[in-house]
């Protein structure tokens, strides 16, 4: 099992941060970024080959890998992601031979506490790929929000359904079991060419529809921010040096 971290996006709304670097790159507690909380997480959790999907900016990660390779012990290669104007789910379809073996999966753009990670690696979730899903934040409607079936298995997850039908919100990381690769890079590639601008959270949703069950990791109560513009990289910042 790897570590695969998806940093291609653009990272639009944190301009002039990302005029020249990912938004992985930013720095949120002195001279460590968001992607040094990363990879301090997956190597605690014992990962010691991470693949990183790099696209906008990406020499600007690429000149880190020596580096960061060395400060945390692991094995960093990068896959290439030339077309980053696509999202994600692109990405992660990108990263369908990284994680034919494995993969915890975790965005870029995330600062959480090391909680998540052994979350997903102690979860019985009894499905081959298992969410990290806050089951216990105030929900919004951009929250990246699922629901439950009968079994506990994700019924739903998108963006796009009342915050009052949610049972949680996926946080951004996932743990895919190598059983599940072929038919989730399926479910990928089927999304992807039926609508560039997809999530992979999309993909995942054809892997349900096709009948793939998807478990649930739920979390304790801790804290957690998706980086996407100003006001969350301070909440990010704050949350950085208690990490």
């Amino acid at each position: 099992m790897i570590g695969l971290v998806l940093a291609a996006g653009q990272g639009q709304r944190l301009r002039p941060y990302t005029d020249s670097l990912p938004k992985t790159l930013i720095p949120v507690d002195g001279d460590d970024t968001i992607l040094d909380i990363i990879l301090r997480n997956l190597a605690k959790a014992e990962l010691s080959e991470i693949a990183l999907v790099a696209g906008y900016a990406a020499d600007a990660l690429i000149a880190r890998v020596p580096d960061l390779s060395a400060k945390y012990g692991v094995s960093l290669s990068i896959i290439n992601n030339d077309r980053f104007d696509r999202n994600n789910c692109y990405s992660l379809w990108l990263a369908r031979d990284a994680f034919a073996d494995g993969a915890l999966l975790v965005n870029g753009d995330t600062v959480h506490p090391f909680d998540v990670e052994e979350t997903l690696l102690t979860a019985d979730s009894g499905a081959d790929l298992t969410l990290a899903v806050d089951v216990t934040k105030q929900l919004t409607d951009e929250a990246m929000k699922i629901t439950k079936d009968d079994n506990g298995f994700v019924a739903r997850i998108t963006k796009q359904m009342p915050v009052s039908a949610a049972h949680g919100e996926y946080i951004g990381a996932s743990l895919i079991r190598p059983a599940v690769a072929g038919d989730l890079a399926a479910a990928l590639e089927e999304t992807w060419r039926r609508d560039e601008s997809l999530y992979y959270e999309d993909g995942y949703q054809t892997l349900i529809n096709h009948g793939t069950h998807v478990g649930i990791a739920a979390l304790p109560p801790l804290e957690w921010v998706e980086v996407d513009d100003h006001a969350d990289l301070e909440r990010a910042r704050d949350l950085a040096c208690r990490c």
